[in-house]
């Protein structure tokens, strides 16, 4: 059973249903992967495989007895290093939290091990969930396991690193502007976004409040909806925590919508910035749907040219607010050379943050100060609210919506460390769905001629996940892309 690391949540599920495998050596399986790989691939910051096998174990025990079983019964799952796990470092990647220890579970956390999942590592990404190459991790930088000299995408690269590499049977990430999803098509996986409120952030160290959202990374579609059914339900320790609504029973839906569906497809995602090979890449996947009966319409989402602007001066913004709790004074660290109360602020904040924090922090405090709040930070959230009109109009037209996930494949490591700007734009065609709070999927669409991965992103209604899902499980059951892994 050596390829147990590669399989899938409901082929695993039914494997230990039959009897034909154990918690304990799918754990095992993917320890041992780990071992072998993540030295080239440094997916995890920690791992902690004596209480990954004493999860497994209690898993197997119920299964023995005959107790009542979840669905994620004795399959491990990885997690990114800024959701709570208790007894397990909570570091978000930086040198601020160095040292911390979660006390408690996010809300998240509890729902998977209530459905019966081993918990497993801690995952790399950028600094406080700020990048999208995993290159501002303060502890080393993740590579892609389809070719090594290239990122994986970010925030959570790591995430999805493992998640391509078989070091996890799924992970959890979290995607403020597309952290989940360009990370997930340019390493070649199912990567997720939830409407916005859908899933608990209680035990999400946050970035930014109205943005972020937790989310699964998966080998398929299905895994993703069984993921994502295991998450769902109103947390009372989280104020934006929304009761789930409309079709729930994710997987079950996947039988059942079979279209054909009313498909757009923007104009404006298809412009200037675009690679080639994307582009060709994305006009096949929507052919294929058009052959099979769907109609595709032109639609126009015309403030999304804003998105980019938008989303950083308001992602900022709520940076600079979250993150003046990191001060040196209560859990993060604390400088050794401050000699007063403004040196200890000032210097703890100067040797924990790194560069790119340091960025955001200035610009989000920026543009909320006295003078520059209506200028910047209140007109960007009247143009937010545009963004979303467009979203409303087009789906008026449509049941989801077809576009790339990123314009490029994964880039060379250090190519564009010196150019913000450039680094900011990878995320383009994904910040427009997190600034409406809307649910979007990445799902594996092929493959450049030098081997690298291509994604394609189905945007769906608010709470219209049931009808994304099957719209990307049409496209992944007709073609093998998600079955196929790196050769490392």
């Amino acid at each position: 059973m050596s390829d147990l690391h590669f399989k899938t949540i409901s082929e695993l599920a039914a494997m230990l249903a039959a009897g034909e495998t154990t918690s304990v050596e799918i754990t095992q399986a993917v320890i041992d992967r780990t071992a072998a790989v993540d030295a080239q691939v440094k997916a995890f910051l920690s791992t902690d495989a004596e209480d990954a096998l004493a999860q497994a174990k209690a898993s197997d025990e119920r299964r023995a007895a005959g107790k009542a079983l979840g669905p994620l019964d004795g399959i491990p799952i990885g997690i990114k290093d800024t959701l709570a796990v208790k007894d397990q470092p909570l570091r978000c990647a930086s040198k601020m939290l160095e040292n911390y220890v979660s006390p408690f579970d996010a809300t998240c956390i509890v729902k998977l091990r209530e459905a019966g999942a081993v918990i497993w590592g801690r995952l790399n990404m950028d600094e406080f969930a700020m990048g999208s190459s995993t290159e501002n991790s303060a502890y080393q930088t993740t590579a892609n396991p389809w070719d090594l000299e290239t990122i994986p995408g970010g925030s959570s690269g790591g995430s999805a690193a493992a998640m391509a590499a078989g070091e996890a049977i799924a992970t959890l990430g979290t995607d403020t502007g597309g952290s989940i999803r360009q990370p997930a098509a340019l390493c070649g996986v199912v990567g997720m976004k939830p409407t916005y409120g859908l899933i608990s952030r209680y035990g999400l160290v946050a970035f930014a409040s109205s943005l972020d959202q937790v989310g699964p990374f998966a080998r398929t579609v299905e895994d993703a909806a069984i993921l994502m059914e295991a998450m769902l339900g109103k947390d009372d320790l989280d104020s934006t925590s929304i009761a789930p609504q409309g079709e729930t029973n994710y997987a079950a839906a996947l039988k059942e919508k079979k279209g054909p569906w009313k498909l757009g497809v923007p104009q404006e995602f298809f412009g200037e910035g675009i690679d080639p090979e994307v582009k060709a890449n994305i006009e096949k996947a929507i052919d294929w749907y058009k052959s099979q009966g769907c109609e595709i319409v032109d639609i126009s989402l015309p403030h999304s040219e804003l998105a980019v602007p938008v989303y950083y001066i308001v992602a900022t913004a709520e940076a600079s607010s979250n993150l003046a709790r990191f001060d040196g004074v209560r859990y993060s660290h604390r400088s050794e050379e401050a000699k007063d109360a403004m040196a200890l602020f000032t210097k703890s904040r100067g040797e924990g943050f790194g560069d790119e924090v340091k960025r955001r922090i200035i610009l989000g405090t920026y543009v909320l100060s006295s003078g520059y709040y209506d200028a910047y930070y209140l007109r960007a959230q009247k143009v937010r609210r545009l963004i979303l009109g467009d979203f409303e109009k087009a789906f008026e037209q449509v049941d989801a919506i077809l576009t790339p996930t990123s314009p490029t494949p994964a880039f060379k490591r250090g190519e564009r460390a010196d150019d913000p700007l450039a680094m900011y734009l990878s995320d383009v065609y994904t910040i427009s769905v997190n600034l409406a709070g809307l649910p979007a999927i990445s799902v594996p669409s092929g493959f450049t001629e030098s081997g690298l991965p291509i994604g394609l992103q189905v945007i769906g209604k608010a709470f219209g996940e049931a009808d994304m899902f099957a719209v990307a499980n049409a496209f992944e059951k007709a073609h093998d892309y998600a079955q196929q892994t790196p050769k490392l």
